[in-house]
């Protein structure tokens, strides 16, 4: 299970937030979900340099940018339901956020090599990650965590599922795609 990374200043704030870790008050994703921007949908962020979500409306951006994100990586297309892409690109531009649109409704190896190259460059962490319900994120997150990071495929499809990867097409892309 990933840890949402945060700096805690106040000795007072921090072994408060160490006692309740403890008794089990708080977790990661309880941490995570009290992060999310307003408006997003199944935030997960898996360590300071990656955030995953589902649908991210273009007035989200701004408090993306407050948590201290470069890039937005969306996988949503312009003809998705409650997409918007235009204004979610702007609003991100406006935040000071690089905005890369990667559309795919079923994968395939371009989009893929793409999104390896977008989260490997440096300049575009930490970046935000998102499509409408996570699903497309954990099966690209799942992809670059078997062939950047070196994961074994059960470590990386136990965190890509808890992201939100449901869909047995798109799981069995995946593991076709870092079999290769």
């Amino acid at each position: 299970m990933s840890i949402v990374h945060r700096t805690v200043r106040s000795p007072l704030l921090a072994g408060g937030l160490f006692f309740g870790l403890a008794l089990g008050f708080w977790t990661p994703a309880t941490l995570g979900a009290q992060e999310a921007p307003e408006g997003v949908r199944n935030y997960t962020r898996i360590d300071a340099t990656v955030a995953c979500a589902g649908a991210t409306p273009a007035e989200a951006m701004p408090a993306l940018k407050q948590l201290g994100f470069a890039s937005v990586i969306n996988f949503r297309t312009a003809e998705e339901e409650g997409a918007n892409i235009g204004a979610s690109q702007a609003a991100a531009t406006e935040a000071g956020l690089k905005y890369i649109h990667i559309p795919f409704r079923a994968p395939n190896p371009d989009v893929t090599e793409e999104f390896l190259a977008a989260i490997a460059d440096t300049a575009n962490q930490p970046a935000y990650i998102h499509c409408a319900s996570a699903n497309r994120v954990g099966a690209m997150w799942f992809i670059k965590r078997v062939k950047q990071d070196g994961w074994d495929q059960e470590r990386a499809m136990a965190e890509a599922e808890t992201i939100g990867l449901r869909s047995e097409r798109l799981k069995e892309f995946a593991t076709e795609y870092v079999a290769q």
